[in-house]
């Protein structure tokens, strides 16, 4: 039997993953994003960033251009180009962006809050909406939902509002919003101003304002648009569109893209915020939302995997010398362990589970600490993955723990962490498995888009009831036992925000935490023994906004921990919990800029028959 002493603190082990990779990277869950102001640290008076973009002003200086990339225009030197040949090519490369990604259905989801004014905490969360779906990049837009049953879906593609003059939220309005102009994105229909270079990160950019020529129709863009200084890729979009038509709403946005494969930059984020709370303004629609793309590359990912790896459970071993048949346990056991490995497998295939990587070790890490300091042996051990949407949620198959992307996000630390793991924890050890079915391989075989009602993992509320007791008891066995002050504060943010944000706190496989009205009904004996919730105690952070913790990589669906400096809090309009907040990646190159025919040959082959 196991003992305490081997409980390791996942701080500690993503250090060493951190240190191995020769990483800089993830940040560890007891650490919070934020920090009251006499807790911040000291920070230099001039960041990098500052220092770089002090000569902005400056007149134009000539550009190095790629020597690996598609010749530039005939009138430009082999070292240097022109303002208007920069413009010039960032068209050129804006339409072979658009050519590459033709072929790609990826994921998109919106997560939008609608606003009320509070004096307290000023712009607050009333009302959300969620949209999950994928959407085809060919020559015309379009978009399979998976959640939203509106077929009206394509006469509002932009957003507007419905005869009872109540406005509705399209996802399509903001993930349209990825490229500047879709067909006509040229000299003839816009104006290109230089402004000034900036570093986004690590990349130096050129900037220009650009705003469409009179007389070139409604729905053009003006705003401004970041062009990286060495393939002349754009990397960010920031403005709106105009004018707009009588039966549609353009919102402002601000679009940014990652340089994910070599010589292209890809949509990722999308924010979008309208409203405004000053004297006597008369704004009508005020809302924040973020939109995440991803799932680019995840049907070529599963068949290369497909090809190139074969993996063997290492914790499987047949040390008899003949043969030998299970046990009826046993056989239970493996049963469930291979109805678990079939739903694990048909929602990475899906797009919807990240592939396995140094989050779920982080992961394993809390779980295993529940595990050894309760001396509790199971047959197999305790795998987690996360889901990369945004809604909170958990579930369990077979001896696999998935948490969702946006649950990983807002808990605090890692104590908040361990209190959500241990119900699914509690689930397993009590032998409350709901996959038994999904043991037979045709019940896998349903759509993608279906994948929603095929799917499901919720339990009776005996047997919720259950787990949140065994839940506690492991809790209250654990290096977390004295930690648990901040997961009850946790779940008292859930409960006072859950009339408000019913789409973010409702489960679509899985378990939330509250009911369909929004009360807490999970874990509430805890929630009670905890403090009580004040807003206005800049020291006390129940729960972060969304977007603290997880980075998601639009190509291949990888997620990985990212690392931010505590940040000072001087009113408590910063702490937003469990809120929407603007994007802002630091920017950084895959590698070595290859031949951009060659990445768009590699990134889309010629189908097999």
């Amino acid at each position: 039997m196991r003992t305490s002493h081997w409980v390791i603190p996942a701080s500690l082990l993503l250090t060493l993953l951190a240190n191995a990779q020769q990483s800089t990277n993830p940040s560890s869950f007891p650490a919070t994003e934020q920090m009251p102001a006499s807790d911040a640290p000291s920070s230099p008076a001039w960041s990098r960033e500052q220092l770089d973009s002090q000569p902005s002003n400056a007149a134009p200086q000539p550009l190095a251009t790629s020597a690996s990339d598609a010749p530039a225009p005939a009138s430009a030197s082999a070292s240097s180009a022109t303002m208007d040949q920069v413009v010039d090519r960032a068209i050129e490369r804006e339409h072979a962006l658009m050519e590459m990604l033709k072929t790609r259905t990826p994921f998109v989801e919106t997560y939008l809050q609608n606003l009320k004014f509070d004096p307290h905490v000023g712009p607050a969360p009333a009302q959300d909406h969620y949209f999950l779906g994928r959407m085809d990049l060919g020559e015309s837009v379009d978009r399979r939902d998976y959640l939203s049953k509106d077929i009206s879906f394509e006469s509002h593609m932009l957003g507007g509002f419905t005869r009872l003059f109540k406005f509705e939220y399209k996802p399509m309005g903001f993930s349209w919003m990825i490229y500047a102009d879709r067909d006509d994105f040229n000299r003839k229909t816009y104006d290109f101003k230089y402004v000034h270079r900036e570093f986004l990160g690590e990349v130096r950019c050129i900037v220009f304002d650009v705003s469409a020529k009179k007389g070139t129709g409604n729905g053009r863009f003006r705003g401004r648009i970041w062009v990286e200084d060495q393939d002349y890729n754009i990397v960010r979009l920031n403005g709106t569109y105009e004018p707009r038509p009588r039966n549609a709403y353009f919102f402002h946005m601000d679009s940014w893209r990652l340089n994910l494969i070599p010589g292209y930059w890809v949509p990722a984020y999308i924010y979008s915020e309208e409203g405004d709370f000053s004297y006597r303004s008369k704004d009508k629609m005020t809302f924040k939302a973020q939109t995440r793309l991803w799932g680019y590359d995840q049907q070529n990912g599963t068949q290369d995997s497909e090809l190139t790896q074969v993996r063997v459970d290492s914790t499987v071993k047949d040390e008899s010398p003949g043969t030998q048949d299970a046990s009826p346990l046993q056989a239970l056991w493996q049963w469930q362990q291979q109805a678990g490995d079939n739903v694990i497998e048909r929602l990475q295939k899906a797009g919807l589970l990240a592939p396995a990587g140094d989050v779920d070790k982080v992961l394993e890490t809390v779980a295993n600490n529940l595990l050894t300091s309760n001396n509790i042996e199971l047959p197999r051990p305790v795998r987690t993955r996360v889901m990369l949407t945004s809604p909170l949620e958990t579930f369990s198959v077979g001896n696999t723990i998935v948490v969702s992307r946006g649950l990983v996000d807002v808990l605090p630390d890692e104590a908040s962490l361990a209190m959500v793991l241990s119900r699914e924890l509690a689930h397993i050890v009590l032998g409350h498995n709901l996959t038994s079915k999904y043991a037979f391989n045709d019940r896998m075989l349903f759509s993608d888009e279906s994948i929603y009602l095929n799917l499901g993992f919720r339990h009776v509320a005996e047997e919720e009831a259950a787990a949140d007791e065994k839940a506690l008891d492991l809790l209250k066995n654990s290096p977390y036992a004295q930690k648990l002050n901040t997961p009850g504060l946790f779940l008292r943010e859930v409960a006072a925000r859950g009339p408000a944000l019913s789409a973010l706190l409702t489960p679509h496989l899985g378990t939330g935490f509250t009911d369909r009205k929004g009360s807490l009904n999970r874990m509430v004996v805890l929630m009670n023994s905890a403090p009580a919730l004040d807003p206005n105690k800049l020291d006390q952070i129940a729960a972060l906004p969304l977007g603290g913790r997880v980075k998601l990589n639009a190509w291949d669906d990888h997620v990985e921990l990212i690392k931010t400096m505590p940040v000072a809090i001087t009113s408590a309009r910063y702490k937003m919990p469990l809120e929407v907040t603007p994007f802002f990646p630091r920017l950084t190159r895959s590698g070595a800029v290859v031949n951009p025919t060659a990445a768009a040959n590699a990134a889309n082959p010629t189908p097999s028959n």
